[in-house]
């Protein structure tokens, strides 16, 4: 290495050009020119000693190098900004109502939101579970301010997407998946994404289904599946072990779930920092599918 200092600025147009890959996207991002971007990378090489980026005529793409770095700069700049934030918002307050669903709110949002409520004490919280389509009549009519719902891939849903992840068939035991007959099904209330999902796909291979076990709790459907009351659809996250799964050998395929951000026009600053921070904080969760 030819110097000890990783200079901030150079491993955030480091992180833009990766997430974008593209050097003029990452310029538009940061708001400087490509030829600015691409001589910050040429610095940041020169420090590292090492080639980080893989060039071709549509993208760039990360070399191992700078997929080992790119660990190391996110956590940086997560902890810089953190810090000041901490010290810029300290005095930020309000309220700000957030809707989800609660599969989402169980597994992505505990850790993110400690970490929201640490950096922004004067800012509460008021969280909302419900079905997404419930949410987005919520965010419409103005009593949410910011809102992360599940969007379908054909669906023209605003907002920034923040993950997706695979969908997958749950049961009690590999014996319960086939597709002949009426599949018993355990979903939650009507209007539900993931019901909707399982409904069309088994409609699509010939198959019929029917509402074996309805209920509007994870943990209440995750008991009913266990119990062999009937196949349940969950992304590949939320399967617990003991449960058999089907990625669509048995079964139909079926389309991956997509998580949106949606942040209403009239936000306030306490809003747009929940926003923003959550934005950040999912923005790596498909690498953990």
């Amino acid at each position: 290495m030819q110097t000890d200092r990783l200079d901030l600025d150079l491993l955030r147009a480091f992180v833009a050009v990766a997430q974008s890959q593209s050097f003029t996207r990452a310029g538009e991002l940061l708001f400087r020119s490509q030829s600015a971007i691409s001589l910050q990378i040429r610095k940041l090489e020169q420090i590292t000693g090492e080639r980080l980026f893989s060039r071709t005529a549509r993208r760039v793409t990360l070399t191992p190098a700078g997929e080992r770095l790119m660990g190391y700069a996110e956590r940086m700049l997560a902890l810089h900004d953190e810090a000041l934030s901490a010290f810029r918002d300290g005095g930020t307050r309000g309220t700000v109502r957030l809707g989800t669903p609660e599969d989402i709110a169980t597994a992505h949002l505990p850790k993110a939101l400690a970490e929201f409520s640490r950096a922004h004490p004067g800012i509460q919280l008021e969280v909302t579970c419900d079905l997404t389509l419930n949410l987005m009549k919520m965010f419409h009519a103005g009593r949410l301010d910011v809102a992360l719902v599940k969007r379908e891939p054909s669906a023209a849903v605003d907002g920034q997407r923040v993950w997706s992840e695979p969908l997958v068939w749950v049961g009690a035991n590999d014996s319960v998946f086939s597709t002949d007959g009426v599949t018993a099904l355990v979903v939650s209330p009507e209007p539900c994404v993931y019901r909707k999902r399982a409904v069309e796909a088994l409609g699509k291979a010939g198959g019929r289904a029917r509402a074996a076990y309805v209920c509007g709790s994870l943990a209440g459907a995750l008991a009913a599946v266990r119990a062999g009351l009937g196949v349940a659809v969950l992304p590949r996250d939320f399967a617990p072990d003991d449960l058999a799964i089907d990625e669509g050998r048995r079964m139909p395929p079926l389309d991956d779930a997509e998580a949106v951000l949606l942040t209403a026009a009239d936000a306030g600053l306490a809003a747009r920092r929940l926003a923003d921070h959550l934005a950040h904080a999912l923005e790596d969760e498909p690498a953990r599918f």
